[in-house]
């Protein structure tokens, strides 16, 4: 109770110092945020996504690349934060210092995992706000979409942070970790269905992106955002989410495994 007691402190701390840190707060919270109005403002003439053969039906550039937004979201809010925020600690001495006092280690981890949980879920919040009020997307209404988004967000979120702890372990000094974590980030973006559409990739960098979760989550959560019709242009004609959630357990079974054997409270050749 003592160890979990600490933990819920070392939330509120946590997510008090995310929030005064202004580039944190736009390359991972606001971020998109920021990509959701863009690229519906810039694609908006092109008309809607899925119109049938005599113009009709189809979605919104908005509430076709929402579901993108959000699972990039995810990504950002526990591989890139996490994994910058560590080295960094790591770096300036913050956790050697905390490895001299009485905190136990896992409070620590549960004040890094509910700080990546409250600023995810504000972030989201403010992702489906946008969407519903500023560009008119009609939100699901079904009761089973929402308990799928529940699940899939929730294997998502504690996946991408377990990794992102995992990663923190790469970069040398806290100064590099911001160069060695965002291209990772960003690339993934680019072949899991984030900002390009997933069939359009050639089938090789398909193949790529399937074996890293980004890609899982993002059709995860156009299982949810999407109508029933786009299952159908998923290259295996399905969601897949079965094998979703395998590929996401696994991924965070590895990452479970990689923090165990790398996290150290110093750099391990300090």
């Amino acid at each position: 109770m003592r160890t979990m007691g600490l933990g819920v402190l070392r939330v509120r701390y946590e997510t008090l110092m995310y929030y005064r840190q202004a580039d944190t707060i736009f390359f991972t919270f606001l971020f998109p945020v920021v990509m959701l109005g863009i690229f519906s403002v810039a694609f908006q003439g092109l008309g809607n996504v899925g119109t049938a053969p005599d113009g009709s039906g189809g979605i919104t550039q908005a509430a076709y690349y929402l579901p993108g937004m959000i699972a990039a979201g995810i990504l950002l809010s526990g591989v890139q934060n996490l994994a910058v925020d560590i080295a960094i600690e790591k770096s300036n001495g913050t956790l050697k210092r905390l490895g001299g006092t009485p905190l136990p280690v896992v409070s620590y981890f549960v004040g890094k995992m509910g700080q990546v949980i409250v600023t995810s879920v504000l972030q989201i919040a403010l992702l489906l706000v946008m969407a519903r009020f500023v560009f008119d997307v009609a939100l699901p209404t079904d009761p089973d979409a929402w308990l799928r988004f529940l699940w899939i967000y929730a294997l998502g979120i504690v996946t991408s942070a377990v990794l992102g702890i995992a990663l923190s372990s790469v970069p040398r000094t806290g100064k590099s970790a911001t160069a060695v974590i965002i291209p990772i980030v960003l690339v993934l973006q680019f072949i899991s269905g984030v900002y390009l559409a997933f069939n359009l990739l050639p089938e090789w960098l398909q193949n790529v992106a399937s074996i890293f979760p980004l890609k899982w989550i993002a059709q995860g959560m156009r299982s949810v955002f999407l109508p029933a019709g786009f299952e159908s242009q998923e290259p295996s004609g399905s969601w897949q989410l079965g094998w979703m959630a395998l590929v996401l357990i696994a991924w965070l079974v590895i990452g479970v495994i990689a923090c165990r054997l790398t996290f150290r409270w110093i750099r391990k050749d300090t």
